[in-house]
């Protein structure tokens, strides 16, 4: 995967990718959207595959949850990675499902030892049957559980340590996280192994009124702010060269203005890097 900043795949720009051919480092694609045995959507990545590195995240395995790994689910996603031969595969540091029943949302774990070695369990699980590495990504938070005994930071950095899986670090969920809950940012990057971090997520996100205070929603439906491309600055300069992801899922802006925000990337990573030289 190039050391460049890619753009998630959606829907509404298949047909423009595969007539423009457009100068994007790479794509990244909802694994679960593209399950089906054939269709236009399947057959569209197929073809922007054969151009395009490919990165696929998934978002249904919920590995956090004390549920067992749905084993037909992950079979898919097996068959998933098998047909498009994706350079990374990723999913999140979450949970969906209990007692067979699932929540349309990525939960987040209680910070406890017990919760530790469950998903890194699941984790260890799905990469065997993969026979491959995955990347567990860092969710965005607006309630903490009182049992939880590890700081966030430290949870994500022993799971890939307990479990031989890579991070991919999502920096707007760490700022949305940090400011509903009051910690330093920075605190988090320092915590993390920069050889364990091998994608980025850059997104942007909304505020409401909560009780009298502002809090920070993930919603993944705006540009990128200015204190996101700050954390991005000094993520560059902790982990160095490592593929960058433009995510916007809602509101979704036509593919030039992804390309614009990927271009943003690109120009800061160059200047991060003549500085270091």
């Amino acid at each position: 995967m190039p050391a460049r900043a890619g753009i998630g795949l959606r829907a509404q720009h298949h047909l423009q990718v595969l007539s423009e051919s457009p100068a994007v480092a790479w794509f990244e694609a909802h694994t679960e959207n593209y399950f089906a045995d054939g269709g236009a959507h399947v057959e569209a990545l197929i073809r922007i595959r054969e151009r395009h590195p490919l990165s696929l995240h998934g978002v249904g395995l919920s590995l956090g949850s004390a549920d067992e790994i749905d084993l037909e689910h992950l079979a898919r996603v097996r068959r998933t990675v098998l047909r498009f031969e994706p350079e990374l595969v990723s999913e999140h540091l979450s949970w969906s499902s209990v007692g067979g029943r699932f929540a349309n949302d990525l939960l987040p774990l209680p910070y406890t030892e017990e919760a530790l070695r469950q998903v890194s369990a699941h984790i260890a699980q799905v990469q065997d049957y993969l026979g491959r590495q995955i990347l567990i990504e860092n969710v965005s938070s607006y309630m903490e559980f009182s049992c939880s005994r590890i700081p966030e930071w430290e949870f994500l950095a022993a799971v890939a340590v307990e479990s031989g899986c890579g991070i991919l670090l999502d920096l707007n969920n760490i700022y949305v996280a940090a400011r509903n809950f009051g910690y330093d940012a920075q605190h988090y990057l320092d915590a993390i192994d920069p050889g364990a971090v091998q994608e980025i997520h850059l997104a942007g996100h909304g505020t409401m009124d909560f009780e009298g205070r502002e809090l920070l929603i993930d919603t993944h439906g705006t540009a990128v702010c200015d204190a996101v491309w700050a954390l991005y600055r000094a993520a560059l300069r902790r982990f160095g060269d490592v593929p960058a992801l433009i995510e916007w899922d809602t509101d979704i802006p036509a593919l030039e203005v992804l390309m614009t925000e990927a271009a943003k990337a690109d120009s800061i990573r160059a200047h991060a890097h003549a500085l270091a030289a």
